[in-house]
């Protein structure tokens, strides 16, 4: 059964920083795109940022040069380091994989199989 679990989500002060995680069981997705979600209240799920198979990277416009996302396949794990936070970072965010191989890094739900459950992130002003 494949999990992923996020973790390192918290409340923070605006411009201050958190690194969240994303730990995956089950199987390995080192050769598999992995990507980053958020939903904040009463919004959709936006794309926040992913990784492609080879390693290549892909942001949401609202988190470029802020927000880097990598990974350590030999700990099946991939991170969400994120700088200078501001309060409209507020959100749940989720950690997304996608079954298949040699993927790219998409910014489209519909390329992620298996999602994580969630961690708060919450920056105050």
């Amino acid at each position: 059964q494949v999990q992923l679990v996020e973790s390192g989500g918290g409340l923070v002060q605006a411009v201050g920083s958190l690194r969240l995680s994303c730990a995956a069981s089950g199987r390995t997705f080192s050769r598999n795109a992995m990507g980053w979600f958020r939903q904040a209240p009463g919004k959709e799920r936006e794309f926040v940022a992913a990784i492609g198979w080879s390693d290549s990277t892909n942001y949401a416009d609202s988190v470029k040069g802020r927000f880097t996302i990598s990974r350590d396949n030999a700990k099946n794990t991939v991170y969400l380091q994120m700088n200078s936070l501001k309060p409209e970072d507020t959100a749940v965010y989720y950690c997304a994989a996608d079954a298949r191989p040699w993927g790219s890094a998409s910014y489209s739900r519909g390329n992620y199989d298996y999602w994580g459950q969630g961690t708060q992130v919450t920056v105050s002003s």
